[in-house]
């Protein structure tokens, strides 16, 4: 390996990282991720499918867009409920 990183480093490394994150997080950024992923290359499946046939710019557009508003969703930590006291 390029870093010399070997396995203990790596479970340090990830516990830090959630220890920063916290798993729910992590959990939502991967999901987002993945959905981002996925949106891409069906975009870029329906760009070389429509070569040709207009810019699709439009269509694009409204895909990042679309990425962009998943990924804030899902990075956003969520919201906690504020007990009242009972008297």
């Amino acid at each position: 390996m390029p870093f010399n990183v070997g396995p203990f480093e790596l479970i340090i490394i990830l516990l830090i990282v959630i220890a920063v994150f916290g798993a729910g997080r992590i959990a939502g950024i991967g999901r987002a991720l993945g959905t981002s992923v996925r949106e891409f290359r069906e975009e870029a499946r329906n760009e070389e499918d429509e070569e040709g046939e207009g810019d699709g710019e439009d269509e694009a557009t409204d895909a990042a867009a679309e990425t962009v508003a998943a990924a804030d969703d899902a990075e956003a930590p969520p919201a906690k409920k504020k007990e009242e006291p009972t008297s």
